[in-house]
């Protein structure tokens, strides 16, 4: 296709008409804005089939062209007036939709294979702005931005026209769209840059308050309520291909790196994630990147500080260089619940429009949804963003809604990503938290849990359960990820729990023991390596392996005191009420001896040790017909723990763990971001035109 083909006779098909109107959108000759052409060209049935290889010539000569022919901008303006008369006609006839559509399909296609072929770093090739002499209707004010446009009436219909049988198929197209105007951001690094080029996010990011907090609304609501696209409107638009007979824009999307992915199609796609709804899903997709994009700009004092030159190429100095307040986000953070007082609604009103939503309902699509990572994700962002949804999440009788999904995710920790672990594991941190959580989850009986493999677990707490599973996290963790992070994150999460442990089961008592014994013996190991490297020092060339191996005895040293902290706030603050705490320990109490001594661990081990010569010292005087049964035994114990006075326990301050982001978030959330939605969406990029790509960082845990 590498000739714009000829005008059609009068007798021409349809087929022959669409033919030559793409054609002649690709090739050399511009087109102004009022020619009728864009009307044509708009209102064609697109029922015509490409081959894959004439696609990609299409796309080629297209971004040849569009320099001068400025069709893409173009085609973006038209886009916005249909938008616009959409809007306008709410409810009205089908065309103006199908119109819309078919602009949309035109702009997503062209438009992502000039950002992923990109050769510039300011994405030139793009060309949003109409040349000088270029005529354009009376009505057009030529100072506009073409992004600012754009955004502005695509977030408009997305946040004011509600999902219907009508409008569902523009909304997903709105959606996929959206997806592929922010992809910009692939092109940038990983630590976002006040030189990175991300035109569309920012015309975003600059709409006013009020429109942005109903787009916020809408994408959340399409999450909760998960809009099925009736067959029906599949059917009414000859685009929907049948069966291998894919339409013109479909194989111009399979040439352009398989963007363009039917509803219909995706609507036979399923798994366990819940109940997978495209419309839902996209929308999430888009809400996360909304939410977690930020804008870095060059502060004003870094145009006279010149005294460091370095300073000014880092592109997240905080000298030169700061992030934009990001408004999306801000309105997640504000919303809330749709039950509460209108008159509370409004007394919050001065922080701007706030974002009403049913947290019933957004509660429960969560606990459906958990097993997916953008589920989790946006879990994560909530409890850490908005005070009034985790405080409405705490305050729920029923937590197992949440708090199951995201225990078995754990369980299965080998067939999730490391990402998604501590996500999940950052979400139970930021619940242990309150203290009230910590009572709560202990009140909780579970008649069983099918899933665990290893043991029976009848009749077990919902906190017996937590505790289980932070400990088989970290038992996970030691053999196969070994990440200092996860490690701290699961043992902070058991601190905060350990005052307010209750009735403790049996098993997830011996699991807490085991743990000290796991964790000691990393630390002897670590022990035993260090001692013979300092022996074999005066051969080797170099101390850092020493030192290496020194800061990471230091940390298990510290994972250690806090395993026996956790111990002894359940032994000072809740000894009557955990009779199977004692047990184990009693049974298992050769695994402190070695300890004893070790300056760190004697004070905690003397409250342990004070705990086992109570017990110990009534059994030994206790005379006893035959031998002693755990039975025997543990009714011993709980008879005991009424005389129990804690008498020479020594008070320790009680551990008390907080999540914090590290201050530059963005730099894991942003990748994270754009990995999860290119996995899920049907939209893939060019591998090698990515550079956001790959990024480690974790967030911190502070005591």
């Amino acid at each position: 296709m590498g000739a714009v083909p000829s005008t059609p006779r009068h007798t021409s098909t349809t087929a022959e008409t669409a033919e030559y109107l793409i054609g002649t959108f690709v090739g050399e000759k511009s087109f102004p804005l009022a020619s009728d052409f864009w009307q044509k060209l708009l209102e064609l049935p697109l029922t015509l089939r490409w081959s894959s290889y004439r696609v990609q010539q299409a796309c080629e000569l297209f971004a040849q062209n569009n320099h001068h022919t400025r069709h893409l901008a173009k085609i973006l303006i038209h886009l916005s007036w249909c938008l616009q008369e959409a809007v306008r006609t709410s409810g009205a006839p089908s065309v103006v939709y199908l119109k819309a559509i078919n602009a949309v399909y035109f702009s997503s296609v062209f438009l992502k294979y000039i950002v992923e072929n990109s050769q510039s770093d300011n994405i030139e090739e793009l060309c949003l702005s109409l040349l000088e002499n270029e005529p354009v209707p009376k009505d057009f004010m030529t100072d506009q931005r073409i992004e600012n446009l754009l955004m502005h009436n695509v977030l408009t219909f997305l946040g004011s026209i509600d999902v219907s049988p009508t409008t569902s198929l523009l909304h997903q197209e709105l959606l996929n769209f959206m997806l592929v105007v922010m992809s910009t951001q692939l092109l940038s690094g990983p630590t976002p840059g006040p030189k990175d080029v991300n035109p569309f996010l920012d015309a975003a990011m600059s709409q006013e308050s009020l429109l942005v907090s109903s787009v916020v609304r809408r994408l959340l609501l399409n999450y909760i309520m998960r809009p099925r696209l009736p067959s029906s409107t599949a059917a009414s638009y000859s685009i929907f291909s049948e069966e291998n007979q894919p339409g013109v824009l479909q194989r111009v999307g399979s040439a352009a790196a398989n963007f363009v992915l039917l509803p219909f199609n995706y609507l036979v796609n399923s798994n366990s994630e819940g109940s997978r709804n495209q419309l839902a899903d996209c929308s999430l997709h888009v809400l996360l990147v909304l939410i977690h994009y930020h804008k870095c700009v060059v502060s004003d004092e870094s145009v006279t500080d010149r005294s460091d030159d370095s300073a000014s190429t880092d592109p997240v100095s905080k000298v030169n260089t700061y992030f934009t307040v990001n408004p999306y986000s801000k309105a997640l953070e504000n919303a809330r619940d749709i039950e509460f007082d209108r008159a509370d609604i409004e007394g919050n009103a001065q922080n701007g429009p706030v974002v009403r939503l049913p947290f019933a309902s957004l509660f429960d699509t969560l606990g459906m949804c958990l097993a997916d990572e953008t589920a989790v994700l946006l879990l994560y962002s909530l409890v850490q963003g908005n005070s009034d949804f985790l405080e409405y999440v705490l305050v729920r009788t029923d937590l197992d809604t949440l708090l199951m999904p995201i225990l078995e995710t754990l369980y299965s920790a080998s067939r999730r990503t490391s990402n998604q672990i501590y996500m999940l594991l950052i979400i139970l941190l930021i619940l242990s938290q309150d203290s009230s959580f910590n009572a709560s989850i202990h009140k909780m009986i579970l008649p069983g849990v099918p899933w665990y493999k290893e043991h029976l677990l009848h009749q077990t707490s919902l906190g017996s359960l937590m505790v289980i599973i932070l400990i088989r996290t970290v038992q996970y963790n030691l053999s196969k990820l070994r990440d200092v992070y996860l490690h701290t994150t699961c043992l902070a999460t058991l601190a905060n729990m350990a005052p307010h442990v209750h009735r403790l089961s049996a098993y997830a008592s011996q699991r807490l023991v085991s743990l000290f014994y796991m964790l000691s013996r990393k630390y002897n190991k670590l022990v035993e390596l260090r001692d013979d490297k300092l022996q074999t020092k005066a051969i080797s060339t170099g101390d850092g392996l020493v030192e290496d191996m020194s800061a990471e005895l230091q940390i298990y040293t510290d994972f250690l005191r806090i395993v026996l902290e956790i111990l002894n706030a359940i032994l000072t603050y809740a000894l009557p009420r955990n009779p199977e705490v004692v047990y184990a320990i009693m049974h298992r109490q050769e695994v402190f001896q070695p300890f004893k001594s070790h300056p760190r661990f004697a004070e905690l081990l003397e409250n342990i040790y004070n705990v086992l010569d109570f017990f110990n010292s009534r059994m030994d005087a206790q005379r006893m017909d035959g031998e002693w049964s755990v039975e025997k035994v543990l009714l011993f114990i709980i008879n005991n723990c009424r005389s129990w006075r804690g008498e020479g326990m020594k008070m320790f301050t009680q551990l008390h763990f907080s999540y914090e982001q590290e201050s530059h978030p963005e730099e894991f959330f942003i990748p994270y971001v754009w990995q999860l939605v290119l996995s899920r969406c049907g939209f893939s990029f060019n591998a090698d035109a990515i550079t956001l790509f790959p990024v480690g960082m974790h967030a911190n845990v502070s005591l």
